[in-house]
């Protein structure tokens, strides 16, 4: 594993992109301008020796399908799904190369022609060498959703955290778009998410962290910056670990 600069907590990390983020502005599918400054984003932290892996959620191009899907057998569906991450990995891929960064894409579906299949050790040895690391297609299964597929990969990488970029700068005690009540918690355990269903990542994604005792981070990922800031242990955030502890 590479050094990494003293300013960041973390040597290597997955990160997990909701699909949505990749919508930007728009109501469904992928905005390049976001994808672009999510590379950025991203470049910036590999740059300084970082190893970085990636899953991409695909709800903004699947939820978009969804009103076709809904008479769908669940695991056709689930299939379309994780189709839907291939896309985003490709184009997440052509922004980071556009700006330089070495990428390879590995899916957890055979399709040769776009990717690799995954390969773990051949995975690790792209992480040692440098490269970002999109894994795409979930776990390759239906009724596992994108969560359970960067959990597992997280564990498999031997990834020091777990860091979900979403459009919201952490766990909240409710909805903050539509509670305006709602409040950011700096820390929580994994017992606490399940207990109090705070719908962070789905239980079994949660329970393979905890069992693995790797933190998972939330913070918003559309904010300039907030990746670098998280790794250095600033900015907002909240900390998902076995034992509370201050952030």
């Amino acid at each position: 594993m590479s050094d990494a600069p003293s300013e960041f907590r973390y040597k290597r990390v997955l990160l997990k992109v909701s699909g949505e983020v990749l919508m930007g502005d728009q109501t469904y599918g992928i905005d390049m301008r976001t994808v672009d400054e999510v590379a950025k984003a991203i470049a910036s932290v590999a740059s300084e020796g970082v190893e970085i892996c990636l899953v991409i959620g695909g709800g903004n191009i699947f939820r978009g399908l969804s009103k076709a899907a809904a008479d769908m057998d669940r695991a056709q569906a689930d299939y379309m799904g994780m189709l839907a991450t291939v896309m985003n990995a490709l184009a997440m891929q052509a922004a980071l190369e556009k700006i330089g960064v070495q990428t390879r894409v590995q899916s957890a579906l055979v399709m040769n022609a776009v990717a690799e299949p995954y390969v773990r050790r051949r995975a690790l040895r792209h992480l040692e060498k440098g490269r970002v690391v999109i894994f795409a297609a979930g776990v390759g299964a239906p009724f596992f959703t994108t969560d359970s597929g960067a959990a597992l990969r997280a564990a498999e990488m031997g990834c020091d955290a777990l860091l979900k970029g979403t459009s919201v700068d952490g766990v909240y005690s409710a909805d903050p778009k539509k509670d305006a009540s709602a409040t950011r918690y700096e820390t929580l355990t994994y017992q606490e998410v399940l207990a109090k269903d705070l719908k962070v990542m789905d239980a079994s994604a949660v329970a393979l962290m905890r069992d693995s005792d790797i933190p998972i981070v939330v913070f918003s990922i559309r904010e300039e910056g907030a990746f670098r800031r998280v790794m250095s242990g600033e900015g907002a955030y909240t900390v998902i670990t076995n034992t509370p502890r201050q952030a």
